[in-house]
């Protein structure tokens, strides 16, 4: 396919766009595409309904409103997480910095008891926050819908804490480091 040319209200002249498009219904090569956008990592923590621990590693994370202050997050419809989150009140957001690939990759396992080798507390809600987090978002669930093969949660932060530490990043199906600010 030649290239494309987008022209109207731009303020620079038209650019080309080269390479073939892909139809959707092409589920690598959208898959693909998507990893071409870095995300940050983090881990969403919650009690179950029996108050038991429950995590899991999300990169499909993003702000969504300062005032007031709300975050998304979406988790995969077929999760064996999702009863416990619909049913839970509060969840903690665990942006994971770049030392942590591990605890990443713990909790993106079905590991029996991923909380047993990442140190951790807990708020004042039980749910925990791991230790050693670039930042760390306490919410309260606001809402969820499913879209697709995903349920959206939206959640209200409650408090939130930060420290200097790089985040961890995922990009092109693997973790990053934090480059040189442009």
């Amino acid at each position: 396919m030649a290239g494309l040319a987008y022209s109207g209200a731009m303020t620079r002249p038209a650019q080309t766009v080269s390479g073939a498009f892909a139809p959707v219904a092409d589920a690598r090569a959208f898959r693909d595409a998507l990893a071409r956008f870095p995300t940050g990592v983090t881990v969403i923590t919650a009690l179950d309904a029996s108050r038991r621990t429950i995590g899991l590693t999300a990169n499909s994370f993003a702000s969504l409103s300062l005032e007031p202050p709300l975050i998304v997050w979406s988790l995969r419809a077929s999760s064996a997480s999702l009863p416990a989150l619909l049913t839970g009140s509060h969840f903690a957001v665990n942006v994971l910095a770049e030392g942590q690939v591990e605890v990443s990759r713990r909790f993106a396992a079905q590991a029996p008891d991923r909380f047993a080798a990442t140190p951790h507390a807990t708020n004042e809600q039980g749910v925990p926050l791991l230790h050693g987090a670039a930042a760390w978002l306490e919410c309260r669930t606001l809402s969820h819908q499913t879209a697709g093969d995903h349920v959206l949660f939206i959640g209200e932060v409650l408090r939130f804490a930060a420290t200097e530490q790089a985040p961890l990043l995922f990009h092109g199906g693997g973790y990053h480091m934090l480059g040189e600010r442009l």
